[in-house]
């Protein structure tokens, strides 16, 4: 609901202020970054994981699950 009340107000702003589509641009993607700490520390830690091991935090969860079930499932074979 939120999210539509800005939407709405945000249309209304640019109509009347006339901005230019660089500036819709920027102020529509300064409503979307977040601020909250744990988000930035996450993608703080995510940044220097894919700058170290060239693969985000998401792939490393990825790929150990999907060790754990190859495990799991060649344990249940036998």
């Amino acid at each position: 609901m939120i999210k539509l009340k800005l939407t709405i107000l945000f249309i209304i702003f640019i109509t009347i202020s006339g901005c230019t589509e660089f500036a819709l641009l920027m102020s529509g993607s300064s409503i979307a970054i977040s601020q909250n700490a744990y988000v930035k520390a996450y993608n703080g830690l995510d940044v220097l994981t894919i700058m170290a091991t060239h693969k985000d935090i998401k792939k490393h969860i990825y790929d150990k699950g999907k060790e754990h079930v190859q495990t799991l499932t060649r344990i249940t074979d036998h």
